[in-house]
């Protein structure tokens, strides 16, 4: 099963470089994304952080321009039809991680969440661990289009960091809940790291998909 090593595009080279540059920019945003909490939990100067924030917001943007772009090529010129619809299906939902990734980062530089000492190892692992989720999603997708045979390897490193990523959240959340922080401060932290891990539980709702659609495309 998934031994397939062919690419997609023996007759689309510019399809194919759309998206593979769209892959570039997931793998990118993932790359930010760590630089941005490094930023946060390292500097004083949120003027720092401000720039990581516009950074992964001018990638963000690039990755929806290329998403519209591979769309309407594939609709305009009837482009590999019998995957069209999966194609689609799997753009959208990487772009959604990517638009997670932006919205943490500009959640960090906006609220500057006050995190007390004994959870920013935590926090900090947490988002390490769906940075990884994002990452290894984009090079599963990646796999899908030019060697499945990588797809099954790399879906599931994705399960495997949304499953520690879980259990990352609910160390800190106990943490959270049992602490003497007032209760505004302990919904604040709560909210944010629901929306941290969000991008890990995509990430795993991302490959549940790609793993049908490479099956499929293996019959």
């Amino acid at each position: 099963m998934f031994k397939l090593k062919i690419s997609l595009f023996s007759k689309t080279k510019s399809l194919e470089a759309k998206i593979d540059s769209f892959h570039d920019k997931i793998i990118d945003s993932a790359t930010i994304f760590r630089k941005a909490v490094n930023t946060f939990f390292s500097s004083d100067d949120f003027d720092d952080l401000k720039k990581v924030s516009k950074q992964i917001k001018k990638v963000e943007h690039q990755a929806d321009d290329l998403r519209r772009e591979i769309e309407n090529q594939l609709y305009a010129q009837n482009l590999l039809p019998n995957l069209q619809a999966d194609i689609l299906k799997l753009v959208e939902s990487l772009d959604e991680i990517n638009n997670h990734f932006d919205k943490v980062v500009y959640k960090f530089y906006i609220e500057r969440p006050e995190i007390p000492e004994n959870l920013k190892r935590n926090i900090i692992k947490l988002c390490n661990q769906v940075a990884d989720s994002g990452e290894y999603m984009g090079i599963a997708s990646r796999a899908f289009f030019k060697d499945l045979s990588a797809v099954r390897d790399y879906t599931h490193k994705v399960y495997l960091m949304e499953q520690e990523s879980d259990e990352t959240y609910n160390t800190i959340k106990k943490a959270i809940f049992k602490s003497d922080l007032p209760l505004a401060n302990k919904l604040q932290l709560d909210s944010f790291i629901n929306r941290i891990t969000e991008i890990a539980d995509i990430a795993e709702d991302c490959a549940d998909e790609l793993l049908i659609f490479t099956l499929k495309r293996d019959i």
